[in-house]
C-alpha cells in the first residue's frame, strides 16, 4: 500500500528525515509496519540476521614459535534500539557487507595479542580458554559498533610442518599406540581363549555325543538280546503261572474236601456222641433220682416201722424188767425214772437204726 511500509521479521526499518524518540537520529521500526510520508521521510533497512567472519591468522607464541590459527565468528546486530542505531550509522546499505571484515579484523587483532601470552602447550591444552579470552576482549569493541558476538570457536591450530605439536603429541601417540598394541594383544589373547574354549566346549559335546551314543547303543543291544530271551522267558513265566494256579486249585479243593469232611462226618459224630451223652446223662439222673427217691421212701418207710415197732420195744424191755430182779429205791418217781429210761433206750435204738440205714442208703448211692 502506497506509503506504508513493513520490515521483514529479521530487519530493522529506519525512517530519517523527521523528529524520533529517545532523542536518536532516526526513528527504528521492527517487527510492524508504519506509515510514512512521501518525499518528506526516507526509509532504510538493516538486517538483523546472523553473519558469519572467518579469521585466519599467523600469531607468534611466547616461546617465539609461528602458529597459522583458523577461527569462525558468529555475530549479528541485536534488537535494542541503541545497537541498531549504532550499526546502521556505519553499515547501511551497501556497508553492511563491511560488517564481516570489521569484525574479522578486530578478533584477528586481539588473537594475536592473546596467542602471544600463551605457550603452544597452553594453547593445544586450553583451546577454550584461548577463545573465551579472545571474546571477553573484543566485546566492548564490537559493542561499540553495534555488533554482538554469538560464537567464537577456534577451528585449528597448526605450527607449519614444525614438528613442535607433532613432538608435543608424541608421548600421547605412544601411549595411544602403545595402549592399541595393548587393547589389539589383549583381543587377541581374548580371541584365542574364545577359541579355545570354542575347541574344549566342542571336543566336551563330541565326548558327550559319544557318551549318549553308547548309552543308545548299550539300551538297544541289551533290548535285542530281551526281544531273544523273550520267548523262553515267556513260557517259563507261563509254567510258573500254571504251576501256581494248580497249587491254588489244590490248596482250594482240600479246603473244600476238609469242610465236606467236617459236614459229613465229624460234625454228625460229634452230634451223635452229644446225643449218647445227653442221653446217658439223663440216664443216670433218671436213675439216682429213683435211687434218691426209692432210700428216701424206704427210709420212711423204715420210719414208720419203727414207730409201729417202738410200744412192742418198750413192751418187751417192761417184760424183761419185771422178770428182772431190780431194787427201787425211790418209791414211784424211781419207776417212773426205769420206765423213761427205757423208753429212752428205745428212741436211742431207734436213732441209731435211722443213722445206719441212711448210710447204707448213700453207698447204694455212690
Amino acid at each position: 500500500m502506497f506509503g506504508y511500509h513493513v520490515p521483514d521479521p529479521d530487519e530493522a526499518m529506519l525512517i530519517s528525515g523527521g523528529r524520533a524518540k529517545d532523542n536518536t537520529p532516526f526513528r527504528v521500526i521492527t517487527g510492524h509496519g508504519a506509515w510514512v510520508m512521501p518525499m518528506f521521510r526516507k526509509v532504510s533497512y538493516l538486517s538483523l540476521a546472523m553473519f558469519e567472519s572467518e579469521i585466519q591468522e599467523r600469531c607468534v607464541t611466547r616461546q617465539a614459535i609461528q602458529l597459522d590459527v583458523r577461527a569462525v565468528i558468529a555475530f549479528k546486530v541485536p534488537n535494542d534500539t541503541q545497537s541498531i542505531v549504532n550499526a546502521a550509522q556505519r553499515f547501511l546499505s551497501e556497508q553492511q557487507r563491511e560488517m564481516s571484515v570489521l569484525t574479522g579484523r578486530i578478533f584477528s587483532g586481539h588473537l594475536r595479542s592473546i596467542v602471544g601470552s600463551m605457550t603452544v602447550e597452553e594453547i593445544i591444552r586450553e583451546r577454550q580458554k584461548l577463545a573465551d579470552e579472545v571474546l571477553v576482549a573484543s566485546k566492548v569493541e564490537m559493542s561499540n559498533i553495534g555488533l554482538w558476538v554469538d560464537s567464537f570457536q577456534i577451528q585449528s591450530i597448526d605450527d607449519n610442518n614444525l614438528g613442535y605439536i607433532s613432538a608435543l603429541a608424541a608421548p600421547h601417540n605412544a601411549a595411544i599406540q602403545r595402549d592399541a598394541q595393548i587393547a589389539r594383544a589383549n583381543a587377541a589373547q581374548a580371541a584365542a581363549e574364545a577359541e579355545q574354549e570354542s575347541l574344549r566346549r566342542q571336543a566336551e559335546y563330541q565326548r558327550q555325543t559319544a557318551i549318549l551314543q553308547a548309552e543308545y547303543q548299550r539300551d538297544i543291544d541289551k533290548a535285542k538280546a530281551e526281544a531273544a530271551q523273550a520267548g523262553p522267558l515267556a513260557e517259563a513265566i507261563a509254567l510258573q503261572e500254571v504251576l501256581t494256579a494248580e497249587a491254588e486249585r489244590a490248596r482250594k479243593q482240600a479246603t473244600l474236601r476238609e469242610q465236606q469232611l467236617q459236614a459229613e462226618v465229624v460234625k454228625p459224630a460229634e452230634a451223635e456222641a452229644e446225643r449218647v451223652r445227653i442221653l446217658a446223662q439223663a440216664e443216670a439222673d433218671r436213675t439216682r433220682i429213683q435211687a434218691e427217691a426209692a432210700a428216701s421212701n424206704n427210709r420212711i418207710a423204715l420210719d414208720q416201722l419203727l414207730i409201729e415197732q417202738l410200744p412192742e420195744i418198750v413192751k418187751q424191755a417192761s417184760l424183761g424188767l419185771s422178770k428182772a430182779n431190780l431194787t427201787v429205791l425211790n418209791g414211784p418217781d424211781g419207776v417212773s425214772e426205769i420206765v423213761n429210761g427205757m423208753v429212752g433206750q428205745g428212741l436211742t435204738v431207734f436213732n441209731s437204726l435211722q443213722k445206719a440205714l441212711s448210710s447204707a442208703n448213700d453207698t447204694e448211692s455212690s
